[in-house]
């Protein structure tokens, strides 16, 4: 059987996500009937399956993945997030809406040491909601900056899509961590602009009050936030500083930041039974990711086994679409899956079929890289079950809470995130520009 192949696998793949598989489980499944089917012997496929699974697990690149997530892990149970969060709290005082505000910034700083969407909407959705409502915010709007802005975690490096994206394309992680500096930054401007201009267009969403700063003064000293936040401030100058300056490659990277992490932890009183704790919630956090990029690597290895991705490519070239066609295509397709599945599950799927079809149109590997993993991150908010909402949802402490009014905060931050997209896609060198100057 021929490239055609993909086409039965692909159904076998829709047909067991819809019916409940795990989606690791389904790529497998569908990947080894796949080879199965190309070779027709079962030996092979399982044997396929087999050196598949030691190739991506022996990976260096791979140990940055765990390395991040537990490097996430000690500075959320450390506090140091909670402190970062205060202290832009505390120098804002004067800006409209500070709050939300200070939860972007802290959402993006957090961000730079977790690389995990999840972790940031979960950490903040306890930081930043109880105290936005105890200030009078509306639900909606303070939901809606919590959500939006955990997005940043997905694109601020070190983010664990960007290195899952550069491994299915055997591009450089270092390269497109650096690609991300720029649109995260203007994607985490965006929203601080939209904050304060909705919170003076309309003031009782956002009152102006010094209460949450006293409860801030007896909660917790000056001093012991300064230690916290300026900790998180050169974790990220260490990890990003080092990647930029050429000093640290992305692994090494990890592996410093896992360092400088666990010394903010035991200044800031954590002690073996934490330490070990962080460890336990990393592993459980990295495990399956680790399963699904061993079902991906061997969804790949059967479009190139098969010559499906030949197959896709001549059917966009011979189709007679504009490269506007054909990205509107992927955009659809992204949005659609994300609103469905995890960004991760969405990247396995479809980047080894976009990916080189995106080549062969012509556009730039790192902004394509970028503007995919932004249109991901709008399909998290994307009804009817963007992953974050539901995440926000659990992790709030408030039981009268509701989906709908979760989805109507998020809506802006959803059309801004395709806007900045639009915009990468205009400019590539927004993405590009920095890496090229670097590499």
């Amino acid at each position: 059987m021929g490239p055609e192949v993909i086409f039965y696998s692909l159904a076998m793949l829709i047909a067991l996500v819809l019916i409940g598989v795990h989606i690791g489980i389904a790529l497998g499944v569908s990947s080894v009937l796949g080879v199965f089917l190309i070779t027709n012997n079962l030996d092979i496929a399982l044997s396929t399956l087999g050196t598949t699974a030691y190739e991506s697990i022996r990976s260096h690149t791979l140990a940055v993945i765990p390395l991040f997530v537990l490097m996430g892990e000690l500075i959320s149970r450390s506090g140091s997030a909670t402190d970062l969060y205060k202290l832009c709290d505390r120098a804002l005082h004067r800006i409209p809406g500070r709050l939300a505000v200070a939860t972007v910034i802290g959402n993006t700083a957090f961000a730079a040491v977790s690389g995990v969407a999840i972790a940031s909407a979960a950490t903040f959705s306890r930081i930043a909601y109880p105290e936005m409502r105890k200030m009078g915010y509306k639900k909606s709007y303070a939901l809606g900056v919590i959500t939006g802005s955990a997005c940043l975690g997905m694109l601020i490096p070190p983010s664990v899509l960007l290195i899952i994206w550069a491994i299915l394309t055997e591009g450089s992680v270092g390269a497109l961590f650096i690609g991300g500096i720029v649109p995260g930054v203007l994607l985490g401007l965006t929203f601080i602009a939209y904050c304060v201009i909705a919170a003076i267009l309309n003031p009782s969403i956002a009152p102006t009050t010094d209460r949450a700063s006293d409860s801030h003064s007896q909660k917790e000293t000056l001093k012991s936030e300064i230690v916290g936040g300026l900790g998180v401030i050169a974790l990220i100058i260490i990890v990003l500083g080092g990647l930029w300056g050429g000093v640290f490659t992305p692994t090494e990277a990890a592996g410093f930041g896992v360092l400088t992490s666990i010394l903010i932890g035991w200044i800031k009183g954590m002690r073996s039974k934490e330490f070990m704790d962080a460890i336990y919630d990393a592993g459980r956090s990295t495990a399956p990711i680790m399963f699904l990029l061993i079902a991906g690597s061997l969804y790949a290895r059967l479009l190139a086994m098969s010559g499906g991705i030949n197959l896709v490519q001549d059917m966009f070239v011979g189709s007679g679409l504009s490269i506007f066609g054909m990205i509107l295509i992927m955009t659809i397709v992204w949005l659609v899956l994300g609103a469905l599945i995890d960004s991760i599950s969405v990247i396995l799927i479809t980047v080894p079929i976009f990916f080189p079809v995106a080549m062969v149109a012509g556009f730039d590997e790192i902004a394509f890289a970028i503007y995919g993993i932004l249109i991901i991150e709008a399909g998290l908010l994307t009804p009817p079950v963007g992953l974050l909402v539901f995440t926000v949802k659990a992790a709030v402490p408030d039981p009268d809470l509701t989906l709908t009014e979760i989805f109507k905060g998020s809506i802006p931050y959803w059309a801004m995130m395709l806007v900045v997209a639009m915009l990468i896609l205009a400019v590539p060198e927004l993405a590009s520009w920095l890496p090229n100057k670097i590499f």
